[in-house]
């Protein structure tokens, strides 16, 4: 009598044809307009420091492949990514040596030791920014990192403003129109919500980034700080000025949504991204933190693989036929 075990397993069962090479360059794409804004805004700086933190991620990847003995993977462009995801997120003021550990970080410890592309649990490039904050801190303090800028607007990142001026200083200082525009200071491009909005638009609809984690991570910002604001407007602000500032836009497309650290299931998609975005809130309002985007995602990366188990059972699964 033989003894066969059928035994189905959670999506994704098939390829839709398309390469790593092709995705990443996709994302690469749709990140351009925030590039673009970035550099015009911030000026050469900001298009050195991105420059370096592309090029010495690519670097750190093709050491390890060498050093490893493993295949040269750098032109799959992930590592591409990685570099200019985090080099975004810098102020256009970092020194080099600090975008160079950054990426070193990022990749190496992100990414590689993990064992390689789609084995890693966390972000990558969020996994090279919580290192440098936790670590030299004197180069994220919203307050005071980017007032070498002579802007129009003020040298004030919009959440630092919020976090030491309160509700009052923000509500003269910035608008939703401005923050939508990029006139506010923070990373080199986080800066401009419409650029990230439309890349992110892009990505979803080229099926490269899933509407659930990204529609789901607005949600909770916006209906954790309408609670807030609700209970308390004098010390609280409302839910477009957070959705509007800091890595809000940047996490929502382009970070809780990389595909090894976040949930392939539907129903978890949608726990990961709403309660990703709660958690943010709570880190601005109680928190230490001015932005706990990079935090917070991070905390439900860890979170993931249990979110990841929430599913409906597969037909057939365990079944023993005779």
């Amino acid at each position: 009598m033989n003894n066969y075990k059928l035994t189905v397993s959670h999506a994704p069962f098939w390829h839709d044809g398309d390469s790593i090479f092709q995705m990443n360059l996709n994302i690469l794409i749709a990140l351009l307009p925030a590039v673009i804004f970035g550099i015009i805004q911030f000026g050469t700086p900001a298009a050195g420091v991105l420059a370096l933190s592309l090029s010495s991620a690519i670097v750190w990847e093709f050491i390890l492949n060498i050093t490893s003995k493993n295949k040269i993977t750098i032109g799959d462009l992930d590592a591409a990514v990685i570099g200019l995801l985090f080099g975004m997120m810098l102020p256009a003021t970092s020194p080099w040596w600090l975008v160079i550990t950054g990426t070193f970080v990022a990749v190496v410890i992100g990414k590689i030791i993990f064992g390689g592309l789609g084995a890693n649990p966390f972000n990558p490039a969020l996994v090279g920014m919580a290192f440098l904050m936790l670590s030299w801190k004197t180069f994220f303090d919203f307050d005071t990192a980017y007032v070498n800028y002579d802007f129009d607007f003020t040298a004030f990142a919009p959440l630092a403003t919020l976090k030491f001026q309160g509700v009052e200083a923000i509500s003269d200082l910035f608008t939703s129109t401005d923050l939508l525009m990029g006139n506010q200071v923070g990373g080199i491009g986080s800066t401009f919500g419409l650029g990230l909005i439309i890349g992110g638009i892009y990505l979803i609809l080229r099926g490269y980034a899933r509407w659930e984690i990204t529609v789901s991570f607005i949600a909770g910002i916006v209906f954790t700080a309408y609670c807030f604001n609700l209970a308390n407007p004098g010390s609280y602000a409302g839910p477009m000025f957070h959705l509007l500032s800091g890595y809000t836009l940047l996490g929502a497309f382009f970070l809780a949504t990389e595909r090894s650290s976040s949930p392939v299931n539907k129903i978890p998609m949608l726990l990961y991204g709403f309660f990703a975005g709660v958690m943010i809130i709570l880190m601005r309002n109680i928190g230490a933190y001015a932005d706990g985007t990079i935090l917070a995602i991070l905390l439900f990366n860890l979170a993931n693989p249990l979110i990841d188990t929430i599913r409906p059972k597969a037909l057939g699964k365990g079944i023993n036929n005779a």
